[in-house]
């Protein structure tokens, strides 16, 4: 019954900031959502803070699950990071509390949005610090640092796919994958 308690909890949290919000959200709407008294939230939560890190450490677990399902081991290094940069690009768009709190950092600067969203943006660079560095100890690419390399591929991935859009007609996958492929492994230099 316990366990039972809190997933409601954690449900009507999620529910909650995906529909309102960081900072609009307080215990008493997540109590309402989840049909418990608020009192029974704190049993399991100190405050909204940890509830709220409890639901990004799941989402970033969730992100993880749904890039392994896409990267193939036997795959390339580019195909590695292409396929693992768009399904998370693509999770980021298509997750509604993601959304919600993309929206809110940009519009309202909370400071605990801020937070999340630069502790995703970190386990986005980890994970294709790992590809990178993988790639490196099978010479596959050049020795580099792997977190500025990753830190490097996530900001061209995000221009086509996002900044692009803001003044152009969005860029299709292929040609994304093109032009990834183009800037990073093949270089602009015809020597």
């Amino acid at each position: 019954m316990t366990i039972d308690r809190k997933q409601q909890i954690l449900e009507a949290a999620t529910n909650s900031f995906s529909l309102f919000g960081y900072k609009a959200t307080t215990m008493d709407q997540i109590a309402k959502l989840a049909n418990v008294g608020k009192g029974t939230i704190y049993t399991f939560y100190k405050n909204k803070e940890e509830l709220f890190h409890e639901i990004i450490s799941s989402l970033i677990l969730e992100m993880k699950l749904s890039v392994e399902k896409t990267v193939s081991e036997d795959s390339s290094f580019y195909e590695k990071v292409d396929s693992a940069l768009f399904a998370l690009l693509e999770f980021r768009t298509d997750h509604q509390l993601m959304i919600k709190l993309i929206q809110e950092e940009k519009e309202m600067g909370t400071p605990a949005v801020k937070d999340v969203i630069q502790k995703i943006e970190n386990a986005i660079v980890q994970y294709v610090g790992k590809i990178v560095q993988k790639a490196v100890d099978k010479g596959e690419i050049k020795p580099c640092n792997p977190e500025i390399t990753a830190f490097v591929i996530i900001k061209i991935y995000i221009a086509l796919i996002f900044d692009w859009e803001k003044a152009h007609k969005p860029l299709e996958k292929d040609e994304i994958s093109r032009l990834f492929k183009l800037y990073l492994l093949n270089g602009l230099s015809n020597r």
